[in-house]
């Protein structure tokens, strides 16, 4: 299973560093980052490998508000898809 996640940010720069330092709470969450666009300086996407589905729910309920917070993100979208 993957999510694609959409980000709109207050600015690309410091989002970057604010996700590049939540690498390891996602990871203990059952996220794994496959890639990361930049659509412009105000919205990023991201594609992750999901090995722990509810926990990863768990943790975008809950603990990524804090990294949304740090981060600059102002709205965000989780989408949970499987290859057909």
């Amino acid at each position: 299973m993957q999510m694609i996640a959409h980000y709109t940010v207050a600015g690309y720069a410091a989002f970057k560093t604010a996700f590049d330092a939540d690498a390891e709470d996602r990871g203990n969450n059952g996220l794994s980052l496959l890639q990361l666009w930049r659509e412009s300086d105000q919205s990023a996407w991201a594609l992750f490998q999901v090995q722990d589905a509810a926990a990863a729910k768990a943790y975008l309920e809950g603990a990524a508000g804090v990294f949304n917070s740090q981060a600059g993100v102002s709205a965000s979208a989780f989408h949970f898809v499987e290859a057909a």
